[in-house]
């Protein structure tokens, strides 16, 4: 009967251990410092990282630049706090004199979203009424922002829909009033209706149109 015979394991050495260890170390930090180090942090001390093409990988990608909007609607685009349009905002200062129990409404042509800042001052209370005709829609349609009795407001806007907005002013006594507006805006035209049924298109100034001071 043959005798089974058992093999011994081979253990490696405190010495072979120590020196695989250390090879090990060698290529981690080889391929720490050749390509991890380049493509994740764009620490090159070596060249390698750009040498290989890999330098570029750590850069944080370009932001996009704002894209402006164009057309000639004055509709804005947000940027953040900031709202930008395709084009300047215009002025507008107007005077209208109302008989006895004479009206006349004054109003812009507004975007969605976009704003003016507005003054008007009546010589007496006067019945006001601001607010918004929707494009496209019958008058059925307009909603009103603020109805009242006053003789002067000053404020900014910005228009909840596309539309002409403005106000309404009528004279409830018998003297005669006067009645001023003053605005600057992102409104690309004003439209006038009076008590006898008329309506005219006004035209609104460019910012050029303030004369510059030194």
């Amino acid at each position: 009967m043959d005798r089974l015979s058992t093999a011994t394991p081979h253990v490696p050495t405190t010495r072979a251990l120590v020196r695989a260890t250390a090879v090990a170390l060698l290529i981690a930090g080889t391929i720490l410092v050749t390509a991890v180090l380049p493509a994740e942090y764009g620490i090159d001390p070596l060249g390698t990282g750009k040498a290989l093409g890999l330098s570029g990988m750590a850069a944080p990608a370009p932001e996009a630049a704002a894209v402006l909007p164009t057309g000639g609607r004055l509709t804005p685009v947000q940027e953040g706090p900031a709202a930008l349009y395709p084009g300047p905002y215009k002025i507008d200062s107007r005077q209208f004199v109302l008989g006895p129990y004479e009206y006349v409404e004054y109003k812009y042509h507004l975007e969605k979203d976009a704003s003016m800042v507005f003054s008007w001052m009546a010589s007496a209370d006067v019945i006001h009424d601001f607010h918004g005709d929707p494009d496209g829609q019958p008058s059925s349609a307009a909603q009103s922002y603020e109805k009242t009795t006053r003789r002067a407001a000053d404020g900014s806007f910005t228009a909840p829909f596309s539309g002409i907005h403005g106000w309404y002013w009528e004279n409830p006594g018998g003297d005669t009033i006067t009645v001023k507006v003053t605005t600057a805006g992102f409104y690309t035209s004003a439209h006038e209706f009076h008590f006898d049924g008329t309506r005219q298109a006004r035209e609104v100034r460019a910012l050029d149109a303030i004369p510059a001071s030194n």
